[in-house]
């Protein structure tokens, strides 16, 4: 995930560990740190992911479409991170870091890093990027940090079809998000428009 404007993209790496997770949402209060799921399986979770929705952040504005990114296993801790997207003026927009897994529990709480990138340069420090939530055929996850601030709906495809964004939508808000805070993105194969979450 990154955290400056220079790069723009709104999300990253992920994950480690073994197990599938059972998708089942449950209410999670708001005033209680986002958690993670029970066990991420860190070999279904690495490739290439969709942005399909997201909290508006600083560092993605210059991001019009087509935000991926794309994960690799390095070694049982850290994960090879690049963020990809296209920019309002048409060019490709790229940074490349790593995420390191802070919690091996479950293997879904990551610290995030980006070199050069100011408060984001160091491979160690506290969990940035959630996995809260992840479809029983990885299809697609939710991830965010402790306090909200952030979220990112993630999706093996770039389409989401009515009944997929009423699940998105569930999952959000049963995680403790207002869904209205989180934005579509837009990608050429899927939704081209910017719209709250709740409005879809």
């Amino acid at each position: 995930m990154k955290w400056s404007g220079r790069s723009a993209i709104a999300i990253a790496g992920v994950c480690a560990a073994a197990t599938m997770f059972s998708g089942t949402a449950q209410a999670s209060p708001i005033w209680e740190p986002l958690q993670p799921v029970a066990n991420l399986d860190v070999a279904r979770y690495v490739g290439e992911w969709n942005q399909v929705a997201a909290i508006p952040q600083p560092f993605n504005l210059a991001c019009a479409k087509d935000t991926r990114a794309s994960y690799g296993i390095v070694d049982s801790t850290n994960v090879s991170v690049k963020n990809t997207c296209t920019t309002w003026t048409g060019q490709a927009n790229e940074i490349v870091g790593n995420a390191r897994v802070t919690d091996p529990a479950t293997g879904a709480q990551l610290h995030v890093s980006f070199p050069g990138v100011p408060s984001q340069e160091s491979l160690d420090g506290p969990p940035n990027y959630i996995v809260t939530y992840i479809a029983d055929d990885y299809s697609w996850a939710l991830v965010g940090d402790p306090l909200r601030l952030s979220g990112f709906v993630l999706s093996r495809s770039a389409v989401i079809d009515a009944a997929g964004w009423s699940e998105i939508r569930r999952v959000a808000e049963s995680r403790g998000y207002n869904a209205c805070t989180i934005l579509t993105s837009p990608t050429t194969e899927g939704t081209s428009d910017i719209r709250p979450l709740c409005t879809v």
